[in-house]
């Protein structure tokens, strides 16, 4: 079971650190992918990290205000937003791929096989 928390309300400009921890028999697979769904909206990708390599993937709108980083002790993958806008309020799944990706494939949602509940993140202006 995969389990997203860090959610919470948080000012405009403001940092939020979210969690995704891998419990029970639950492996962090070989790819962990952030995605958000605002109201209204689609899901769209935030950024992923493939289990044995260093550098993250991120969206655009991610690149310079989010970081992903892991332990692997934990089983658990970190979102880390800084600089939060409003736009950014949205609820915020993490994901875990049993088969390595490819590169192309990082952003799809289709990718990942298991789904965790989401956290919801609350921009104020």
């Amino acid at each position: 079971q995969l389990q997203a928390s860090g959610g919470g309300l948080v000012q405009a400009g403001g940092s939020r650190r979210l969690s995704c921890a891998a419990s029970g028999r639950t492996s962090v697979g070989s790819a962990v992918g952030w995605f958000r769904q605002a109201p209204g909206k689609e899901r769209e990708f935030v950024g992923a990290v493939r289990w044995n390599e260093g550098n993250p993937y991120y969206a655009d709108f991610a690149k310079g205000r989010f970081t992903i980083s892991r332990d692997n002790a934990k089983r658990t993958v970190y979102l880390q937003m800084n600089s939060l806008k409003p736009e950014d309020t949205a609820v915020y799944y993490c994901a875990h791929s049993v088969r390595r990706p490819i590169l192309s494939m990082i952003p799809n949602h289709v990718t990942y096989d298991y789904w965790g509940q989401g956290t919801l993140v609350t921009v104020s202006s």
